[in-house]
C-alpha cells in the first residue's frame, strides 16, 4: 500500500495494491503492521457504514471530547469526501482538503482527531465505511455548517440533501472555543487532552 499526503498534514490517502485476473480482485483494505511499518500507527474501536443516495451530504461533523480519527472508505459507488481542520491553534486551522473515494479506485482515506468530516454521494447508490478511533459519544457529537463560507469548500453539488442537524449546525466562528479541539505543536500528528 502507498500512503499519499494531501494538502492538509496528517490527512493521508491510502492507496492499496490491487490484484485483478479474469475472476475479478483483490486488495487488502486495512493492515495495521503495513501502515504502523510506514509510521502510521492506529487502533479503532468503531466500525461503521451508511448508505446514501446522490445528492446526500452528511457533514461536517466532528466529536469532541473524545475525537474520533476517521478510516473512510466507499464499498459502492462514489463520494467527495472532505476533512478541515478545527485543531485551535493549528497553523492550518479552517483549511480543507477533499479526496474521491470510490468503489473503483478503492481508495481509503484517513482523517485524523481533530479534523470536522463530511462528505456527498456522487452516484445513485453509496455505501460508505468508518473505522474510528473513539466511540461515538452524544454528548459529544457536533457539527458545522457544510457552507461556511470562511471554510469555502469548493462542494460538487450546490444543493445537497441534509439532514435536520447538518441543516442547522453553526458557522465554525460560531463554535466556542472550548467545544474545539486543540493542537498540539509537539505531537506529529497532533490532538492531545481535553477541552480547556
Amino acid at each position: 500500500m502507498k500512503l499519499v499526503e494531501t494538502g492538509l498534514p496528517g490527512c493521508l490517502v491510502i492507496e492499496p495494491r490491487v490484484f485483478e485476473d479474469a475472476r475479478g480482485s483483490f486488495h487488502e483494505a486495512f493492515n495495521l503492521d503495513a501502515l504502523a511499518a510506514q509510521g502510521l500507527g492506529l487502533a479503532f474501536v468503531q466500525g461503521n457504514v451508511s448508505t446514501s443516495s446522490e445528492g446526500v451530504l452528511r457533514g461536517l461533523h466532528y466529536q469532541w471530547p473524545g475525537a474520533q480519527g476517521k478510516y473512510v472508505s466507499v464499498l459502492q459507488g462514489e463520494a467527495w469526501d472532505v476533512a478541515v481542520d478545527i485543531r485551535r491553534g493549528s497553523p492550518t486551522f479552517g483549511r480543507w482538503t477533499a479526496v474521491l473515494l470510490s468503489a473503483g479506485n478503492r481508495r481509503q482515506f484517513w482523517i485524523p482527531e481533530g479534523f470536522a468530516h463530511g462528505f456527498v454521494a456522487l452516484a445513485e447508490h453509496v455505501v460508505f465505511t468508518y473505522l474510528c478511533t473513539s466511540p461515538y459519544d452524544a454528548e459529544a457529537d457536533a457539527a458545522i455548517r457544510w457552507d461556511d463560507p470562511d471554510l469555502a469548500i469548493d462542494w460538487p453539488v450546490a444543493a445537497p440533501r441534509l439532514s435536520e442537524k447538518d441543516a442547522r449546525a453553526p458557522l465554525l466562528a460560531e463554535i466556542a472555543e472550548d467545544r474545539l479541539p486543540r493542537y498540539d505543536a509537539a505531537g506529529a500528528r497532533a490532538l492531545t487532552g481535553e477541552p480547556g
